[in-house]
Formats: structure tokens, C-alpha cells, sequence
């Protein structure tokens, strides 16, 4: 296409306008088909998910197209669900512009169909990666176009399954304490949803003002004229380093325990369809080999986010630096390492996340019974892996199994739709790569099971339904043959 024949951008109304007929030309969303339920007069939602960001919000389509009634509750306000807006500090996303995300196969609902329609198709050629708030800025979109029913504000205090058919989600809100039913509830709680942040056991040595994990919500402008440290050399570390450099801070010192940061990454690599669609069958040995490999090469930092921080002359790679400990003097923070010792202000732990059900108080009711990859599966030998060991043993559709069966009837009926479901899945419920798959596998087997469970009143529906569609008066009913020998005879 040359320069000349190139159309102008449509603009949103234009988008959603094709949004509408597209889904009009599939047929989509399908009629609900779902039999009304209540408890003690209180009706019971088909699905209830947790948490609006990008997989919260795919699974809520996913399973609206499919005719099931889904609603979500988030705990952040409107517009600012995920990490995008609030916690997040990459200047752009990793994820190549390309990569459809959420749309479920849709293309008009696409990050490139959105930023087509505004900026034309020469910007989108220019793009090189997707800026992080303007993909928050999609994502409103997807919410607002898809009309998706996302309760704000909500808290949850605690998940409860109940044995009769339904969980129970005790919750917070605006206008006080409520009470959710929900048949069955998903948990798209995001990176540290199934657990929180984990930092080394030496942060206890530290007064909690004096550090900060990567996720937390913080202002970087207070590290203005101060000595920090950043341990760690994922994205995550680089985005804090950069964030602290770009808010005065005098120096900062990136405390890396390997001898040289990863090159490689490997996710990327094995990346493809048979992935994807075939993580789930594998053997389990060859799911713990995969994973397993990944975590141990380790994703590297993004170039540009690299760059980003070494382009400041106050930054400060400390590769080989082992932390042995940490102590406070009452005046600076003294890390001692097999480097040296580093004199400190405040210290940013970019140090990942822990799968740990008992530390959220909201999962108490069920967490002791959740089976765990390591209460099933003996990994082999010098393939030790933390994270692996306590990932959730997930069902197909990405369901909690018990580790005693029997012992926490319900149970069942939650689904983990995060990070931590890698093990089972593969990187389908995290990602931006493959979450419209992650997204549809969920929605399927969800729909597999209200209707089984339903089968009995589904079939009365079917033996009722008489909607006729042959009326009678399409033919005449033929004479029998002797008699229409005699009659033709006569003419």
C-alpha cells in the first residue's frame, strides 16, 4: 500500500460501531441459558470473578459470549484495575504491539484496531512498543465496549465454599459489608493473587519505612537525594532503579547475586501454538522440566528498560554481589556482601512473588485444603523449585483440587485464573501473549459443568419446547393406491 492510499483513522465511534457488528455477524453474545438459581431468596450469580484486570476481563467475555452471565468484583476504582496505572513503572510493555491479547479472537478488538482507528496505520508502523498507560487506556476501552459488569470497590473478605452448589463471597464495598453468591468463582487475582510479595528474611532487619517491595504502591519522589538500593536485575528492578533515578534520587545501587544478567528469554522461545494448546496434556515430568528450565535461566530485563537505568550516570550494576545481611545503625542501611559493604538510605527489593494460600486472609476458609504440585508430584533429583513446588494442582478448567478428596466439599468451584496456573496450563491465565486461550479453556469447561449440572432441567426444557416449525397445511395427504386407481380411472 503506498503512502497515498492510505486511509485516514475512523476514529472510536467507527471502531465500535464494527465492535457491534462483528459481534452481530457472529451471533454473539449467545442468549443466557442458564436456569435463575437463588439462596434463601438471594440470587446466585452463574460466575463471579475476582479481579477486572486484563484476565478478569477476558474471562468475563469469554464467558458472556458463551451465554453465561459473569460478573466482576474488583477492589480497585474504576479504571485503574491491574497493575497499569497503580504499580507498574516500565515505560512500555515487553510484549511485542502485535500480540492480540484479550480480543478472543475478535479483530476489532485488538489494541492494534484501537490505536489504528485514532492514529492511523503510519503510527502504528512507527510504534515500537506499547507505552504501559496507553494499554490502560485500551483496556478501559475493552471494559466499556463490551459493556462488562465490573462492581468497583469491592473488597473481598473472604471466599467460602459452601458444599450445597454455591460459594459464598463475603465482601466489602462503598455502602458497607454485602454477601455474593456465585455458582462458581474465578480468581484472576494477578501475579501476587494466589500469595503476596516475597522479600529475603534480612528485610526484617530493616525498619519497614526503610524498604519497599517492587509492587507496592509508593511514591518514588520521597527517594529524592537518597542512597538506594535495588536488589535484583529483572524488569521489575530495572523499572524501579529507573523510577528512582528519574525522581531525584542521588544514587542507586543494583545488588545482583549472579555473575552476569540473563541474555536469553527462553519463555519467548518456546513459545508457539503447540505450546499453548499442548502444555496441559504433557506428562507432568516434562511440565516441571519446562517450567523448571525457564525459572532457573530467568526472563532478562527488557533492553530498553535496561538502558533506561544505565543511561543515568548515578546508576550502579553490581554484578556477583551475594547479600549476606543487612543492618540498620539508627542513621544508614549497611548491606553487607561478598562485595563489600553498600551504605544505604532505602532499599527497593525487586525479589518476585510467593504462592502462599495462608498468608490472604480472604482464602482462610479453604487454604489448608488446596492440593499443591508438591503433595502429588516428587520432582526429580536437583530439580529443586520453590515456586513450581507450590503452584496450585489445577483441574482443566482450571479448578482447585483437595488434597483429601472430600474434605472441603465446593472446593471445586474456584478457579484459579492467574500466573500461578503455569504449571498445569502453561502461560495461558497471565500473559498477554496467550490469554484469550487461557481465557476460552476457562469459559469452556465453566459452561461443561452448568450445563451437566443442569442436564435434568435442560432436558425438561427440551421435552417442553414446542415451538413448531411445520404447520400442517405444507402438503396433502395421498389417497391410497387402489382408491386412487379407481378416482383416476373416473377423470
Amino acid at each position: 500500500m503506498t503512502h497515498d492510499t492510505i486511509l485516514p483513522p475512523q476514529g472510536l465511534d467507527a471502531l465500535e460501531a464494527r465492535v457491534r457488528q462483528d459481534l452481530a455477524w457472529l451471533d454473539l453474545p449467545a442468549k443466557d441459558w442458564v436456569p435463575e438459581t437463588t439462596l434463601n431468596g438471594e440470587p446466585v450469580l452463574p460466575v463471579a470473578i475476582i479481579g477486572g484486570g486484563m484476565s478478569g476481563m477476558a474471562a468475563c467475555a469469554a464467558l458472556r459470549f458463551m451465554g453465561v452471565q459473569a460478573e466482576i468484583f474488583d477492589q480497585s476504582p474504576a479504571g485503574f484495575e491491574g497493575p497499569w496505572a497503580i504499580t507498574a513503572r516500565m515505560e512500555t510493555l515487553r510484549s511485542p504491539k502485535q500480540l492480540t491479547g484479550p480480543a478472543l479472537g475478535k479483530p476489532s478488538l485488538t489494541f492494534r484496531a484501537w490505536f489504528e482507528s485514532q492514529f492511523g496505520l503510519e503510527a502504528w508502523d512507527a510504534l515500537d512498543k506499547i507505552p504501559r498507560l496507553q494499554w490502560m487506556d485500551y483496556l478501559r476501552w475493552f471494559r466499556k465496549v463490551l459493556a462488562l459488569p465490573v462492581h468497583n470497590e469491592h473488597r473481598v473478605l473472604a471466599v467460602r465454599p459452601r458444599g450445597d452448589g454455591v460459594v459464598q463471597l463475603d465482601l466489602h464495598s462503598p455502602e458497607g459489608e454485602r454477601t455474593v453468591f456465585a455458582r462458581h468463582v474465578v480468581l484472576a487475582t494477578g501475579r501476587d493473587g494466589l500469595g503476596g510479595a516475597y522479600v529475603p528474611a534480612f528485610a526484617g532487619d530493616l525498619p519497614r519505612e526503610r524498604w519497599a517491595h517492587s509492587s507496592d504502591t509508593m511514591d518514588y519522589h520521597q527517594l529524592a537525594g537518597k542512597r538506594v538500593g535495588v536488589v535484583g536485575a529483572g524488569a521489575s528492578a530495572m523499572d524501579s532503579a529507573a523510577t528512582a533515578l528519574e525522581s531525584g534520587a542521588a544514587s542507586v545501587e543494583l545488588l545482583i547475586r549472579r555473575s552476569d544478567i540473563p541474555r536469553v528469554n527462553k519463555g519467548k522461545g518456546a513459545g508457539s501454538p503447540g505450546l499453548t494448546h499442548g502444555h496441559l496434556r504433557l506428562p507432568d515430568a516434562w511440565k516441571w522440566k519446562i517450567r523448571h528450565y525457564i525459572n532457573v535461566q530467568q526472563v532478562p530485563p527488557p533492553r530498553g528498560s535496561t538502558l533506561r537505568v544505565s543511561r543515568n550516570a548515578h546508576a550502579h550494576f553490581n554484578l556477583g554481589t551475594a547479600i549476606e545481611r543487612m543492618e540498620w545503625t539508627g542513621e544508614e542501611i549497611r548491606v553487607h556482601t561478598s562485595k563489600g559493604v553498600f551504605h544505604l538510605d532505602f532499599v527497593i527489593f525487586s525479589t518476585g512473588f510467593r504462592i502462599d494460600w495462608t498468608s490472604r486472609s480472604e482464602f482462610a476458609p479453604f487454604a489448608a485444603h488446596v492440593r499443591n504440585w508438591s503433595d502429588r508430584f516428587e520432582h526429580p533429583q536437583g530439580e529443586d523449585d520453590q515456586e513450581l513446588a507450590d503452584s496450585p494442582d489445577l483441574g482443566s478448567a482450571f479448578e482447585l483440587q483437595p488434597k483429601t478428596p472430600g474434605a472441603c466439599p465446593g472446593l471445586e468451584r474456584i478457579h484459579a485464573f492467574s500466573y500461578p496456573a503455569a504449571l498445569t496450563h502453561g502461560t495461558v491465565s497471565g500473559d498477554i501473549p496467550a490469554i484469550s486461550v487461557g481465557a476460552e479453556r476457562l469459559a469452556q469447561g465453566i459452561v461443561s459443568t452448568l450445563y451437566a449440572e443442569d442436564v435434568e432441567w435442560h432436558f425438561e426444557k427440551l421435552q417442553a419446547f414446542s415451538e413448531p416449525e411445520v404447520f400442517g397445511d405444507e402438503w396433502t395427504a395421498a389417497l391410497p393406491p387402489a382408491q386412487r386407481t379407481v378416482e383416476e380411472s373416473a377423470s
